[in-house]
């Protein structure tokens, strides 16, 4: 952009501010609703909602955020059953795990319970102990689609026989 030679120097004769310069916008929301346990906090009882909850403390009953993410830090210990989208599993929890659909245990992550889960990603180093469903992402419909399965076995046997 073009500025006239009054506009490039202010009153005082020295070179005007660049307004091409970068300048980073200050948000004035949080970019990401996630509520935070501290390391030091120890809750006992049950805890629910719909934002993502990153806990570093100590977690000792139910957690249930059957919308949201569930992360557990290298700090937190959960000795509680947890229902959620997405468990991200860095410390170290004791329950039983049911998630619609992703469960991610870390390197330095323990999980001693079942987990239900459509996806699972255990990392090398992780230690896992129990029994691990892994579901069809399509399992809360009941009654599967008879149109598409009487289909496919026709084409399979014409092109077998062929």
């Amino acid at each position: 952009m073009l500025q006239s030679s009054e506009n490039s120097f202010n009153k005082a004769g020295s070179p005007a501010v660049n307004p091409n310069a970068y300048n980073p916008v200050k948000t004035v929301t949080a970019p990401v609703d996630q509520a935070t346990i501290g390391r030091t906090l120890v809750i006992k009882g049950e805890i629910s909602g719909s934002e993502a909850l990153y806990i570093d403390g100590r977690i000792e009953g139910k957690i249930t955020m059957p919308e949201s993410r569930v992360t557990i830090g290298r700090n937190g210990k959960v000795d509680a059953s947890i229902q959620a989208k997405e468990v991200v599993v860095m410390g170290k929890v004791n329950g039983n795990i049911e998630c619609s659909d992703r469960v991610d245990i870390r390197a330095e992550g323990s999980v001693a319970g079942d987990i239900s889960t459509v996806r699972i990603s255990v990392e090398d180093g992780a230690s896992l102990k129990g029994r691990i469903q892994v579901r069809n992402e399509g399992k809360q419909n009941s009654q599967p689609n008879q149109s598409k399965p009487a289909e496919a076995p026709k084409a399979l046997a014409a092109s077998a026989s062929a």
